[in-house]
């Protein structure tokens, strides 16, 4: 629907688009799903790049553009209006969330050389105020994800970072750094990493950086997808990075915002034999309706994608083979990826966008090709997946980066956003069979105002489902803040529970299916409207 969706001339420059002699060219280009101006209907924010000679000359490009949405599938690009065209430099990726509870939803915008942080203005427009709060940066940041890890009730932020990376001492494109004896470009490895940073907000529009005091990431290496989530269900959010070529890293939330990293203990740091893969973008969720969170994360070429399920101790177990995601991912480069009911039949599926990083990939005659198809699987409800991207019409190949969920023509079946290095975007709606469905938005009152960290149970008929509201996950990306629930052919649930951030739980009963249903933490629950 890209076309007919009005947002065909965008395009993510990274660099040069036929040749990449940097690694700098190849990485970028967050996707994100948002309610700027809260009128229902969902907008969308594209992250760019620049290139190398526009950076050194100008400062970089616009990193970002902003469309509004009318709620029936069509998009105004309104980044000038906004106030967001004047903000250049190198664009990677976007995390959305109010991080001041002033009920407006805010925008970060990590990238090479600063990040950005757009406060809403409320009036359509935002102010960059990213060094007046502490979140500037200034290295090479990748992914970020909001959390209130401390529980006061006032949104925190990870920010993972990669590389030291100075652009007026690039490594040279040589035979030195090679694929299959191939010159390509050089890194990660090989090249210094950069430290990820831990940022607390202070409930006055503002950041204290902690991460020398929390000891994060103290070994620097190459981070790329965040994703924040109570993984082992004590009430507190647990962070995992997935690193580029070096170990994955897990904090497990020891309370009050104190972490230990446990990603070796906890079987999430290598592939099962052991091996530091190209992991990339990551997101938790129930697979298999246990009510424990799993782990998904993507990996490059020659790796398969790691799917871990959640042992309820604190550790995980690698099913990916057995659950279908060996085979079927191993050619492929894989980024964002995301857990959704595609098909509302109370199981969440997984979506997984893939593009090569070499053009030099369709030299290769390795079975491996530089624009790759998306993969769609799709849930056995037996903790088993099967791929169905060509069935479900998605052969067309793209170099994909990021990528977004979320309904946005409020249809209740989740849509999807994708942003390609170098190309236009893609926005796929959602066309399968009906079934009913549920939408809840959160809102904080004690807690914090976009309720990230919640943690919704739904029970319907047989199945009993949980999501958690998540502010940054994929790869660079931020899906709607809208939690998705598919009923199947059930046209009521029975119960949703809501644990809110600040600890309160409420819960209310015979909820009709197929509406948004908007909770305030707190107030007396709304008429549901079952019978």
């Amino acid at each position: 629907m890209t076309a007919k969706a009005g947002l065909s001339a965008f395009r993510n420059v990274q660099g040069d688009a036929k040749a990449k002699p940097h690694i700098i060219e190849v990485m970028g280009g967050g996707a994100a799903f948002l309610d700027y101006n809260n009128d229902g209907n969902l907008d969308i924010l594209l992250v760019r790049g620049s290139t190398i000679e526009k950076y050194r000359q100008d400062g970089g490009d616009p990193v970002c553009a902003l469309y509004r949405g009318d709620g029936e599938g069509h998009f105004t690009n309104v980044t000038k209006q906004a106030g967001l065209a004047d903000a250049h430099g190198w664009g990677m990726g976007v995390a959305v969330a109010d991080y001041d509870n002033d009920g407006w939803q805010d925008i970060y915008v990590t990238g090479y050389g600063r990040n950005f942080l757009f406060h809403n203005r409320h009036d359509g427009t935002f102010e960059e105020v990213a060094e007046k709060a502490g979140v500037r940066g200034g290295g090479w940041s990748m992914g970020a994800a909001f959390g209130d890890f401390d529980r006061d009730g006032h949104l925190d932020l990870y920010v993972s970072n990669y590389l030291d990376y100075p652009l007026d001492h690039l490594p040279v494109h040589d035979s030195s750094c090679n694929y299959r004896g191939i010159p390509v470009f050089c890194g990660p490895r090989g090249l210094p990493g950069q430290r990820d940073s831990i940022y607390f907000g202070d409930g006055q529009g503002h950041f204290h950086d902690r991460t020398a005091e929390l000891n994060i990431d103290p070994d620097k290496l190459y981070g790329l997808g965040v994703v924040i989530a109570d993984y082992d269900n004590d009430g507190w959010p647990d962070i995992f990075v997935a690193n580029d070529l070096s170990t994955n890293l897990l904090y497990h939330n020891l309370g009050h915002g104190k972490f230990e990293e446990v990603a070796l203990s906890a079987n999430a740091a290598f592939s099962p034999d052991g091996v530091e893969e190209g992991n990339m973008g990551a997101d938790f969720g129930d697979f298999d309706h246990d009510g424990w969170l799993d782990l998904y994360y993507t990996t490059s070429s020659f790796q398969t994608d790691e799917l871990l399920q959640n042992n309820h101790d604190g550790t995980f177990t690698n099913v990916t083979n057995p659950a279908g995601h060996g085979a079927s991912t191993y050619l492929f480069v894989k980024w964002g990826v995301s857990f959704g009911d595609l098909d509302n039949d109370g199981w969440e599926d997984l979506f997984v966008v893939n593009g090569h990083l070499y053009p030099e990939a369709d030299k290769f005659n390795l079975g491996l090709v530089y624009k790759q198809r998306p993969l769609v699987f799709l849930n056995n409800g037996n903790r088993t997946f099967r791929e169905v991207g060509l069935d479900a019409g998605l052969s067309q190949q793209w170099k994909s980066r990021g990528l977004a969920v979320g309904d946005y023509d409020n249809d209740g079946r989740l849509d999807l956003l994708i942003n390609n290095l170098d190309e236009g975007p893609v926005l796929l709606h959602n066309e399968m069979p009906k079934q009913h469905w549920l939408m809840v938005e959160c809102i904080g009152t004690k807690s914090n105002r976009s309720a990230v960290g919640a943690r919704l149970t739904l029970q319907a008929g047989n199945l009993r489902q949980i999501r958690e509201i998540k502010a940054g996950l994929s790869y660079l990306s931020s899906n709607d803040l809208r939690v998705h629930f598919g009923l199947g052919a059930l046209d009521k649930a029975d119960s949703l529970e809501i644990r809110w951030p600040s600890g309160l739980t409420e819960r209310i009963e015979n909820i009709r299916a197929d509406q948004i249903l908007k909770l305030e933490e707190g107030k007396s629950p709304p008429k549901t409207g079952a019978k």
